[in-house]
């Protein structure tokens, strides 16, 4: 077995519970656990004995046995007190969990199982009760609580809040638009402001006889269409098309293309348009580590599948994309509808932050931070910064120095695109950050917003600063009681607010859902805010974050989250793509894994080193969309 399948294969085993067939001296009826596989076959793995003699585990088995192992040459299991079984000689016990991360070919198969509609659920849950009977319990009893499962769920008042106006380009049919249960659609609207693209070519990683000539051509046509509806000016109709394989050096393919763009016009191009075939990840990510690392030229990846014989849909979908990596901004909130966020006295910088770690059974990997901040007025436009740190480390290390960043992109935007002479930094600064649990809100409160106002100090300014942290995992679920509150899937409708009953007592928080529903039951949004010098009042924060779901630039819907968290989600899954393709660095299953301590700190400093930032003509625009 080749070394890299062995490691494979070794990953996936790890932690599974294993029973041994074999009676003999010592017959052990409660299940070991796999350590790891062995490097050897059992024939090679030798062992010494109590008595000082020498033999191999074949030789021990056999002995043991009263026969030879079956197959003598396969590698062995290692288990937890060292000891080496042969793998015939070991069966895995079923129904246990798998601690580790879902194989994509199974991930449609949970969804479905998890996509229950808010009615179904809701009477899932009242059934679940009585199967716990968590009242009967010898612990809750003990403890004085008692379970009314009579009583059904819990009935609380919610709110459903406006949602804000958008506003779209001067030269639209219809400027401004009112989201109608979390969704508006693009007909009638141009781009608040449109980008151009003066040059770009297309490069097809699919086979010539799948995605053939005219197939290149209908997509071009289409993306023509969408960025003419939208107001995209494009100059160049007739794009320089080529097809490659991508088992070739993407990089390499790429460079050449926009060569050939160069000698044809004088110039570089604009925009690369990249169709891939359907199980294309490692083109996605050279493509994106060539245009955001190496070049700094905008990419847009289209799947092959998708974009043949696409509707007109399709293509607005892909405009939404392109023009803010090329610098457009697609929508504001009308600055009358969300006055916190557009007060021109007090200018606000919206900053979201996310961490992410490695998936189960991963060791020795990195965890990835990312940071993201308006840099406009309007809260649309958004610049972003990521980092490496320790494995699992929730806490953002570097804060500090990305704080930083964002600040100065913040005020130098201000002063150079928006022409301000006065109140070019911020006067107020709201900080979203998703994913910590509710044990380390004091370490955000000692660590993080230390890092904010060191940061603030060193760029000599003083803004006042909301620190408000955004969970979705949690296991609370609202329901409309009436049918006639529902929206069409059933779910409360987008806007519902309930910062009573269920929220804390004494500490400032809310739920908010602030997405339309669509699949399933909806998750709410749960705010809480730990720290607020800017003395905000329930009602201006929980529309301040309902406003910030409507700027995500990939979506005519609003989103479960603020954009800007939603941003720092995507910056930090988008993290790898940093990483050279051709080097050292491994993300896939079969990556090795560090033993120990110190080997584990080499790795990280690996991967530290091996992080290249972005190319400069990238850290302005919305790469990441």
């Amino acid at each position: 077995m080749p070394e890299r399948e062995r490691i494979r294969l070794q990953r996936f085993i790890v932690g599974v519970r294993i029973m041994t067939t074999y009676s003999g001296e010592r017959v052990r009826k409660t299940p070991r656990v796999i350590k790891k596989l062995s490097n050897a076959g059992a024939s090679d793995l030798s062992f010494t004995m109590r008595d000082g003699t020498t033999m191999t585990v074949a030789q021990y088995f056999e002995k043991l046995l009263n026969r030879p192992l079956r197959f003598p040459d396969n590698i062995c299991i290692e288990v937890g007190s060292g000891a080496l079984l042969p793998l015939e000689l070991c069966t895995v016990p079923p129904g246990q969990i798998m601690r580790k991360q879902v194989p994509p070919e199974k991930t449609k198969d949970v969804l479905e199982f998890a996509t229950k509609r808010p009615n179904d659920r809701l009477q899932s849950i009242t059934n679940g009760l009585s199967v716990l009977a968590y009242g009967q319990s010898e612990y809750v009893r003990q403890f004085g609580i008692t379970v009314d499962e009579a009583a059904g769920p819990l009935n609380v008042s919610a709110r459903v809040l406006a949602p804000p106006k958008l506003r779209y380009g001067q030269d639209s049919p219809q400027p401004v638009v009112v989201p109608a249960n979390g969704a508006w659609n693009m007909i009638d609207k141009r781009f608040f402001r449109p980008a151009n693209i003066d040059r770009w070519m297309v490069v097809i990683y699919e086979r010539q006889q799948r995605f053939n000539q005219q197939a290149a051509q209908d997509m071009i046509d289409g993306l023509l269409r969408g960025c003419k509806d939208v107001g995209m000016k494009v100059n160049d109709s007739n794009p320089l098309v080529t097809w490659q394989n991508g088992q070739g050096r993407i990089a390499e393919q790429l460079r050449a293309a926009g060569n050939e763009c160069f000698q044809k016009t004088k110039q570089r191009p604009t925009l690369i348009v990249v169709v891939l075939p359907d199980n294309g990840n490692d083109i996605y990510t050279a493509v994106k580590h060539f245009g955001d690392v190496t070049v700094g030229v905008a990419t847009q990846c289209l799947k092959s599948s998708k974009c043949f014989r696409a509707k007109a849909q399709y293509y607005a979908n892909v405009c939404l994309k392109m023009n803010v990596k090329l610098g457009g901004i697609n929508t504001i909130p009308d600055p009358q509808s969300v006055t916190v966020l557009t007060d021109p006295r007090n200018p606000t910088i919206v900053m979201g932050a996310d961490a992410i770690h490695p998936p189960p059974g991963a060791t020795g990997r990195p965890s990835f931070t990312a940071l993201v901040g308006n840099v406009d007025s309007n809260s649309a436009k958004y610049v972003a910064t990521s980092h490496v740190q320790g494995s699992r480390e929730e806490i953002i290390q570097d804060l500090k120095e990305m704080a930083k960043h964002v600040l100065t992109m913040y005020m130098r935007y201000r002063q150079a695109v928006e022409k301000k002479t006065s109140d070019i930094a911020p006067s107020r600064l709201i900080f979203f950050r998703d994913g910590v649990s509710e044990g380390q809100f004091k370490q955000v409160l000692e660590k993080e917003l230390e890092a904010l106002k060191g940061a603030c100090a060193e760029l000599k300014i003083n803004p006042k600063i909301t620190v408000i942290i955004v969970a979705k995992r949690h296991h609370v679920r609202f329901f409309p009681k009436q049918q006639g509150d529902a929206d069409r899937s059933g779910n409360c409708p987008a806007g519902t607010v309930v910062d009573q009953v269920v929220a804390h007592p004494i500490e400032f928080d809310w739920y908010l859902q602030s997405h339309g529903g669509l699949l399933g039951t909806s998750r709410p949004a749960h705010y809480n805010v730990l720290y607020d010098d800017n003395k905000f009042n329930a009602d201006s924060l929980q529309s301040l974050s309902f406003a910030l779901c409507h700027v995500y630039a990939r979506s005519t819907r609003s989103v479960s989250i603020p954009a800007p968290v939603y941003y720092a989600d995507i910056v930090c899954s988008r993290a790898k793509n940093h990483y050279d393709p051709q080097g050292t660095v491994d993300f896939s299953d079969s990556a090795t894994q560090a033993d120990d301590t110190s080997q584990a700190e080499g790795v990280l400093e690996a991967y530290r080193r091996g992080f290249k930032p972005l190319h400069a003509n990238m850290v302005p625009l919305m790469y990441f969309s």
